[in-house]
């Protein structure tokens, strides 16, 4: 009998909002990602339940223990209840009843098996009771422990009902598939054959999809199967991964926390065929604009600071198949520590306006260039 464990699972708080649907005699089972997470020990971070119980009766056995009830998307039958300040995502068993590509009409349903069958992979249709025994009724648990990510039943069916899951395959495969056994060949022929469908999807729903598989610790190989479907291509037009995989590996030598913008601008392409926020696009143009040229290590890490810096230069040296100087980190941190000892004041009254700010600019560029040793009297005296 494979049960799962955590302190997640044995959480007085998670426990409690269990003993409310039970108690009342409804199921309640963890399903999806922190069954997943615990079985192959990657934290849990989002706690989500399967129930029997209509989401009026889920609402009503919440409030008669005490606990707060949220009707978060009660038409799809999910309600947040919380305990101690920790939600948990109470969802009653579903089944589809049509789809379009984008989103589902569902019927609740009593059946698990039911509620498992229109799950997405093999691996997120485990579930697992209050006390942690497993309950795996598609035969999931081997593919996870083979970290082989599968559809379930048939791809092309799973993926007509959603086209954001030809993304959340490759997503999916980056962060709990095996590299080296590569891809499930019928899900690749089914991505392939639904490459239109892609074209449905709203930029924010792609966009917030690609930056969750460029946040894995690796996601150079799943990004090529996309580039090898036409995936790549068709989300974002223009995109070339070559230098996806050699800036993986410069962020480790210059122990960088992976960053998806940094990653997405070695992808290059249309980003605008996103929908990034302005701070996205902001950190996106920063990367791109500080891996050009030839600016060096001190001067972009006073500019920029350090981890920007060191990723604008680990972008440029993976574009341009280089390696960056063994020195950049100490020469990043330099600069970002120094500050430009002349202020506005300093040439006010004799410079206002333009010419003032042109002025600050050239003494900028002066001491930068000394290595940020020129001194406040010595800029002043200059000519």
């Amino acid at each position: 009998m494979t049960r799962v464990s955590g302190d997640w699972l044995t959480d007085a708080r998670t426990q409690a909002v269990c003993a409310a649907l039970t108690g009342g005699g409804a199921q309640a089972l963890f399903v999806g990602g922190c069954v997943r997470n615990a079985l192959i020990g990657v934290p849990v971070s989002d706690i989500d339940i399967a129930t029997d119980a209509r989401p009026d009766r889920v609402i009503d056995l919440a409030r008669a223990a005490g606990l707060k009830a949220i009707p978060t998307g009660i038409d799809h039958g999910t309600v947040t209840l919380v305990a101690g300040g920790l939600a948990h995502e109470v969802t009653t068993f579903r089944r589809d009843i049509t789809t379009d590509g984008r989103r589902a009409v569902v019927a609740f349903s009593d059946r698990v098996e039911e509620d498992a069958a229109r799950r997405d992979f093999t691996m997120n249709a485990l579930y697992a009771r209050p006390d942690g025994v497993l309950l795996d009724p598609l035969g999931g648990l081997s593919d996870l422990q083979a970290r082989r990510v599968r559809f379930i039943g048939d791809a092309g069916r799973r993926i007509v009902e959603d086209y954001l899951r030809s993304l959340r395959y490759f997503r999916f495969h980056a962060h709990y598939g095996d590299a080296g056994a590569g891809f499930d060949p019928q899900a690749l022929a089914a991505i392939s054959t639904h490459l239109d469908g892609l074209d449905s999807l709203s930029r924010e729903r792609v966009g917030a999809e690609l930056l969750k598989l460029l946040a894995a610790p690796d996601p150079a190989p799943s990004v090529a199967g996309m580039r090898a479907t036409g995936v790549l291509g068709r989300v974002l037009p223009g995109a070339d991964d070559t230098a996806l995989a050699p800036l993986v590996h410069l962020e480790d030598a210059l122990g960088l926390t992976p960053d998806p913008i940094l990653r997405l601008a070695a992808l290059v392409g249309e980003a605008g065929t996103l929908r990034l926020s302005r701070a996205q696009m902001a950190a996106l143009d920063v990367f791109r604009t500080g891996a050009q040229g030839a600016m060096p290590a001190a001067e972009l890490g006073y500019r920029l600071g350090v981890a920007p810096a060191l990723g604008a230069l680990a972008l440029r040296a993976a574009c341009l198949g280089l390696a960056p100087d063994d020195d950049a980190r100490a020469e990043a941190e330099k600069g970002a520590a120094s500050v430009f000892p002349v202020r506005a004041a300093d040439l006010m009254p004799g410079l206002r306006g333009r010419a003032l700010g042109d002025r600050l600019a050239e003494l900028e560029g002066d001491w930068v260039a000394s290595g940020f040793t020129l001194s406040r009297a010595a800029l002043l005296a200059k000519g």
